[in-house]
């Protein structure tokens, strides 16, 4: 608790504090992290031998197919106490905004407006023949009734509007940079910081807050370090927080 109160204090005095969520953020929504050893995604099949874009474009049905499930999960779970914790404090004004590695669109669907989405989201998919864009539901029920790979009316392939390994960053990882450069507070929340270059947002920020389950490498530069669920923690974090007084 009293890494609580101290965390509310720096938010307090922050005038510009920046939130980087990962993974942990969505696990108590259902949705599995990636890296944990027994029940991370990538402990189960080869990221690379599945969403990467030379995997779409070697074998797009196959791409597809496999990834529906997972894609579906994402896009149909419901938020968890942390992202309405980190909404609430968006606008109390304490956080500019928040920069997400998820793909789940979690933070929007809780009430935050300010979301960098450095990897991408499922809400879409779009043909990098002609330029088209569509909802990623009726994709995703065309795949598993078996239609796969869901093709465009010019026939091109659809690709979903992530980004898969062996893409480019967005535009938003750039923006990310320049909030991390200019902030007073960086927050991180459920992420392990071991994904680049989205872990090196953390040496460009002045100070630094972590809560997540496990280490992280960057645990020794953190003022504020808190081991536990982010949804419990933000939660009483947002209490102890309104019950302050912004700085001046």
């Amino acid at each position: 608790m009293e890494n609580i109160k101290k965390l509310a204090q720096l938010l307090a005095e922050s005038k510009d504090t920046m939130v980087l969520t990962g993974a942990g953020v969505s696990t108590e929504s259902g949705i599995p992290d990636f890296r944990s050893p027994d029940t991370g995604l990538w402990s189960q099949m080869d990221p690379m031998e599945l969403l990467s874009r030379s995997a779409l474009s070697r074998n797009p049905a196959n791409f597809w197919t496999r990834s529906e499930p997972i894609f579906r999960e994402m896009s149909t779970a419901q938020p968890n106490p942390c992202h309405y914790a980190l909404a609430r404090l968006e606008e109390k004004g304490l956080i500019r905004g928040i920069v997400t590695q998820n793909i789940d669109s979690l933070h929007q669907l809780a009430g935050s407006k300010s979301v960098l989405e450095v990897h991408g989201h499922l809400r879409s998919a779009h043909c990098p023949g002609c330029g088209a864009h569509t909802d990623m539901r009726p994709l995703l029920d065309q795949v598993a009734k078996g239609d796969s790979p869901p093709r465009c009316s010019c026939g091109g392939v659809f690709r979903p509007d992530v980004v898969l390994f062996e893409d480019p960053l967005p535009d938003a990882f750039h923006v990310a940079w320049q909030w991390a450069r200019v902030c007073d507070l960086l927050l991180v929340v459920g992420s392990s910081l071991e994904v680049a270059p989205v872990c090196w947002l953390v040496p460009a920020a002045s100070r630094l807050a972590i809560i997540n389950m496990g280490e992280t490498q960057c645990d020794d530069m953190a003022e504020v370090l808190i081991r536990g669920k982010a949804g419990e923690i933000l939660t009483d974090l947002v209490k102890e927080a309104e019950g302050l007084q912004r700085q001046p």
